[in-house]
């Protein structure tokens, strides 16, 4: 039960530092983008099948990322846990949307979009990669440095 907690907590410590960074970076180059209020994160937790983690990397590097941009989802952050057993099976990522509708709309057009359905096809011959999936939806705080 504690390795469950200290994961989460370490996560969410990540996650706060990626913020902080971020908002350091774009504060300090005065880079602004305008951002609605309605904007939301939405935080994914992938638990592969046994040695299948490798598999999903690939497909997450060589295809994933850039059909979630080509559908309005922002790539945020990657991250894999560094202890095991989580470092053996997981891949945990943040994407942003601009409102939780657009989120809604953005998954419905991955979902069916012809080079997902060939890339996931291809990504599994060998045998099914995502064994559970867990999707939370967060906003930013008023003092958070990412909104």
């Amino acid at each position: 039960m504690f390795r469950k907690y200290r994961f989460r907590f370490s996560l969410g410590l990540a996650i706060f530092a990626l913020g902080v960074m971020s908002g350091n970076f774009i504060q300090f180059n005065g880079v602004a983008e305008a951002q609605s209020s309605d904007r939301v994160f939405e935080l994914r937790t992938y638990t592969t099948h046994p040695g299948r983690l490798d598999a999903l990397h690939a497909r997450f590097a060589d295809h994933t990322i850039p059909l979630f941009e080509r559908h309005g989802m922002t790539n945020i952050a990657y991250f894999v846990p560094q202890d095991a057993p989580l470092a053996e099976n997981t891949l945990v990522y943040v994407l942003a949307h601009d409102s939780r509708e657009a989120a809604k709309t953005s998954w419905a057009a991955f979902v069916v979009d012809p080079d997902w359905k060939k890339a996931r096809a291809a990504s599994i011959s060998d045998g099914p990669i995502v064994d559970k999936l867990e999707s939370v939806f967060m906003d930013a705080t008023d003092y958070s440095m990412m909104k």
